[in-house]
């Protein structure tokens, strides 16, 4: 995580950059805070409990209710043979459906600025 950070801040060289980040226990570690704070880059941790903001979750949703929701699979090989048959398909099959729920485009919102009153 540390090298990534520092990956790109050399790439980013004088640009703001914000990582957006799952919440995962190695990326909220002392270290990696500090390798970020050294090379300039701003942390961002999404929400406990939002799988909708993680695309790898909305893509894991897509294919249990397309091939494994009220689907009885005989043994383990045909269980796992319908999840590799979807996953082969996104892109053909599936590809409709997946550009809607995929999407990259996501609200952004400028840093708040502090209100005094």
């Amino acid at each position: 995580m540390c090298e990534l950070l520092r990956q790109l801040a050399e790439q980013a060289k004088g640009k703001a950059v914000t990582v957006v980040l799952d919440n995962a226990r190695y990326q909220h570690c002392a270290l990696v805070e500090t390798v970020a704070a050294e090379v300039g880059i701003e942390l961002l941790f999404l929400p406990p409990y939002s799988p909708n903001l993680n695309l790898i979750e909305r893509l894991w949703k897509f294919v249990k209710k397309r091939c494994l929701n009220s689907t009885y699979h005989a043994d383990f090989a045909a269980f796992r043979g319908a999840i590799a048959d979807c996953l082969a398909n996104v892109h053909s099959r599936h590809k409709e459906e997946l550009d809607s729920l995929l999407t990259l485009n996501f609200q952004t919102f400028e840093k708040a600025q502090s209100m005094t009153a």
